[in-house]
C-alpha cells in the first residue's frame, strides 16, 4: 500500500496533487519517468508522469485531472489513504544536458510533468524559456515554481485571464523571429504539441513531446501504447515516452485517444450515479 501523504485541489477541482510515499521509487526517478497507479485491487492502472519527487522524504508526487472514472476515484482519495499499487520508474528518462537554449512548453496537466525536465534542465546549465498555455486563469497550474526555474517565462491564456491572451505557438513564434533555441519541449494535450512541432519543422529545430497513448500494463507487453514515430512502431512504456515531435503520428495517436471515449463516459455516468445514490442513502440513514 502507498500512503497518500498530502493532497492539493490546483487551481481548479478537477485538478489535483497527490504526494505518495514511495521511497524505492523516490530514490531512482528521473524527470521524464512515469508511475502505473491503481486505487483499488480491482481498479483500473493509470500511468502519470511524476511531477515531482522528493528522495529523502521517500515521496513522489503526481498531478492530474479528474477526466473519468479511475481518476474520479483517485481524487476521493484523501491524506491517509494508499493506492492499492504504485509501479515504476517506467520509460525513459529525458536526456539533460548542457545544450544551449532551452525553450519548455506546456500545457494543461503536461505543465507538471515539465517541472522537473525544467527543473533540470537549468541545473544543467541551460538557459531556459518557459512558455505556459491554458484555456484560463483556473487550468494554469505551477506558475510560481515554474516562473522561479526559469531565465525568461511567458504565461498565455485563450481568454487573457492570465498572462497574455492567445496560445503558446504565439509567443513561440516571437522567440522564434529573433532566436533559434537548442533544443524545444513541448508537453501537454495532443493538438498542443502537434502544433509546436509544426513551428519548430520549418528551423529544424529539435522538439521533443511527451505522449500518453492508452496504457495497460507499462512493461510492453500489452502493445496498447504502440504510436507510430518515423514510419516505425514504437511502444510509449520502453521507448519513450518521449519522442521527436517531428516524427510523431500525432493524428494516428488522436485516433487511439479517443477509441474508448464512448465506454469512458459510460463508465464515468455510472460511477456518479453510484456516488449519488450512496450520497442519498447516507443521507437518509
Amino acid at each position: 500500500m502507498f500512503k497518500i501523504v498530502r493532497q492539493e485541489e490546483l487551481v481548479t477541482s478537477s485538478v489535483i496533487l497527490h504526494e505518495i510515499e514511495a521511497p524505492r521509487i523516490a530514490r531512482k526517478a528521473k524527470p521524464g519517468q512515469f508511475i502505473m497507479l491503481k486505487a483499488t485491487e480491482t481498479g483500473e492502472r493509470i500511468p502519470l508522469t511524476m511531477a515531482d519527487t522528493d528522495p529523502e522524504a521517500g515521496t513522489v508526487t503526481v498531478i492530474f485531472m479528474v477526466v473519468g472514472k479511475s481518476t474520479a476515484i483517485f481524487a476521493g482519495l484523501k491524506v491517509g489513504d494508499a493506492y492499492s499499487d504504485l509501479i515504476g520508474p517506467l520509460g525513459r528518462p529525458t536526456d539533460i544536458e548542457k545544450v544551449g537554449h532551452v525553450v519548455c512548453v506546456g500545457g494543461g496537466t503536461g505543465i507538471a510533468v515539465l517541472h522537473p525536465i525544467a527543473r533540470a534542465m537549468k541545473k544543467a546549465g541551460n538557459r531556459v524559456t518557459t512558455i505556459l498555455g491554458a484555456r484560463n486563469v483556473d487550468f494554469l497550474i505551477l506558475k510560481d515554481k515554474m516562473s522561479a526555474i526559469s531565465d525568461t517565462f511567458i504565461a498565455m491564456s485563450d481568454d487573457g485571464s492570465t498572462g497574455r491572451k492567445g496560445f503558446v505557438t504565439d509567443a513561440l513564434k516571437e522567440i522564434l523571429a529573433t532566436d533559434k533555441p537548442d533544443l524545444v519541449v513541448a508537453i501537454g494535450p495532443v493538438p498542443m504539441m502537434k502544433a509546436v512541432s509544426e513551428v519548430t519543422r520549418p528551423d529544424g529545430i529539435h522538439t521533443l513531446v511527451s505522449l500518453n497513448p492508452v496504457m495497460v500494463d507499462g512493461t510492453g507487453m500489452c502493445g496498447g501504447c504502440r504510436v507510430t514515430v518515423g514510419d516505425q512502431t514504437k511502444f510509449a512504456c520502453v521507448d519513450g515516452p518521449e519522442f521527436d515531435g517531428h516524427l510523431v503520428d500525432f493524428d494516428g495517436l488522436s485516433k487511439r485517444l479517443n477509441a474508448y471515449k464512448k465506454v469512458e463516459v459510460t463508465a464515468m455516468d455510472d460511477h456518479r450515479c453510484r456516488m449519488e445514490a450512496q450520497a442519498n442513502s447516507l443521507a437518509k440513514a
